[in-house]
């Protein structure tokens, strides 16, 4: 494959038509469709379906597309990164971090160290945990912030954070009569949850459920794969959230009433990196301030990072397990 064919797939696909596609490469029509067709040729199946002028992406194409777009736009970082070197521009920080220590904590942490080594570029992608793992993995970021435990090897956990989960009702809603919302109140409601695979989910599911929550009543429950996703259907009154409070203390939403529960669900975080290779000034300090963001916020327990063990042993083998010793309580 070549990398003009991969681009004129891709520019059709992103446009819709061959038309579209030439216009965007500033190529000729018939250039595009030769691309197009020599890629075809050399994969063995058809991209395309093509109805006269109109074309319409395969299931095959669709399937294609994501890995394309992919390569495609670390291509275009790999040109842009040599052209940063050859004008002797500044290391960019390449950052990945779930949504809520997106929100909840880097835009502290990162005005804390421009503060010191001011401003600088700065390149930050969401994604899920295991995505932000694989990410410090390969080399894409120097840096990801993340919920824990990861069962990876290769990544050095710098330090862990736990902070107490809560519960985000719609504005009006009874419980709030409770400055402490007693979670039993919550097994007979309809939760906003996080998806299956989730280590805080399954928490969360295991205390609801010696609460009295019954199969029937979780059947009724709405998954997401975001907090802000959860506070959004709260705000609608479609249902209540058990969440960690991050994304609540950054983004907070208009309608969305956030209270501390009466049985402790810890939610488990910290900052992550490529095991054995230097740190950056401007990376270690921002993990430092990602931390000292963190120290700030009610309830904030620091682990020493050889808890991480003892965190992988709950979530993999013994679900009652906890992280035994609290090696520094920072906030009161």
């Amino acid at each position: 494959m070549e990398y003009r064919q991969l681009e004129a797939f891709a520019a059709v696909m992103s446009t819709g038509s061959i038309t579209a596609a030439a216009q965007l490469l500033a190529r000729s029509q018939p250039a595009v469709t030769r691309l197009v067709q020599e890629l075809e040729a050399e994969i063995g199946y058809a991209l395309f379906s093509r109805n006269g002028p109109r074309i319409t992406p395969t299931e095959q194409g669709f399937l294609l597309y994501d890995d394309v777009d992919r390569a495609l736009g670390s291509l275009r970082k790999i040109r842009e990164r040599a052209a940063e070197i050859a004008r002797g521009d500044a290391q960019p920080l390449l950052l990945a971090a779930i949504s809520a220590l997106a929100v909840g904590l880097l835009p502290q942490a990162l005005r804390q160290v421009e503060s010191q080594f001011g401003a600088m570029p700065v390149q930050l992608r969401t994604a899920l945990p295991e995505q932000v793992a694989h990410a410090v993995l390969t080399g894409a970021v120097q840096l990801g912030a993340c919920s824990l435990p990861l069962a990876h090897s290769g990544l050095q956990v710098h330090w862990i954070g736990e902070l107490p989960c809560v519960v985000a009702l719609p504005e009006g809603d009874p419980l709030l009569a409770h400055e402490v919302v007693p979670l039993a109140a919550l097994a007979q409601r309809r939760i906003v949850t996080m998806n299956h695979t989730s280590h805080l989910r399954q928490r969360v599911d295991a205390v609801l459920a010696r609460a009295g929550r019954t199969p029937e009543q979780a059947s009724l429950q709405i998954e997401t794969n975001a907090s802000v996703n959860a506070q959004a259907l709260v705000r609608a009154g479609l249902a209540v959230a058990v969440l960690e409070p991050l994304t609540a203390l950054g983004l907070p939403q208009a309608g969305v009433v956030v209270r501390p529960l009466d049985v402790h669900i810890p939610f488990f975080f910290g900052v992550i990196t490529p095991q054995s290779r230097p740190l950056t000034a401007a990376v270690q300090a921002l993990l430092d301030a990602l931390r000292d963001a963190a120290a700030v916020l009610p309830g904030f327990v620091l682990h020493d990072p050889a808890d991480h063990a003892v965190l992988l042993q709950a979530a993999y083998g013994d679900t009652q397990a906890r992280v035994p010793k609290v090696s520094r309580k920072v906030s009161p």
